[in-house]
């Protein structure tokens, strides 16, 4: 959890929009998938779209055979974010990101919820990655 938020920060530091951009590729991650694995799908999305997740999870357990949870972020990174970082490397990550829309202000803060979602799911990926954990991530709008 604090290496997440450490990272969030980080992104925010840097200024400008944090890149949440595609990266890897879902045929290649769920090809990876062994005996005992798990896929955890990670939704930095709007709330009211979780079910367009479906057909992601139904993929998922189709094509690994494995277990698959799915959460939204950064809701998740209070409970199974540390399993995710701290546990055994036998999760296949998938972080999903959607178009979050307009930004609106943090009272006190030079960024808004937007941005901070961004930053959220950017430093996760990066936490996840360091860590040598298998992720992708992928737009909802592209699924």
């Amino acid at each position: 959890m604090q290496a997440a938020k450490d990272r969030t920060n980080e992104v925010l530091a840097a200024g400008g929009d944090p890149d949440v951009e595609p990266q890897g590729s879902l045929e290649e991650l769920f090809a990876q998938a062994r005996p005992g694995d798990y896929v955890a799908i990670q939704a930095f999305i709007d709330p009211m779209r979780e079910r367009e997740l479906e057909p992601l999870i139904e993929l998922a357990r189709r094509e690994t055979g494995c277990v698959v949870t799915h959460g939204l972020g950064p809701r998740y990174l209070h409970s199974t974010g540390q399993l995710h970082k701290g546990g055994p490397n036998t999760g296949l990550f998938v972080q999903v990101v959607d178009e979050p829309g307009d930004e609106v202000a943090i009272p006190g803060r030079k960024f808004g919820f937007r941005r901070l979602i961004r930053a959220q799911a950017a430093g996760d990926f990066a936490s996840l990655e360091e860590r040598g954990r298998r992720i992708v991530r992928v737009r909802l709008e592209d699924l």
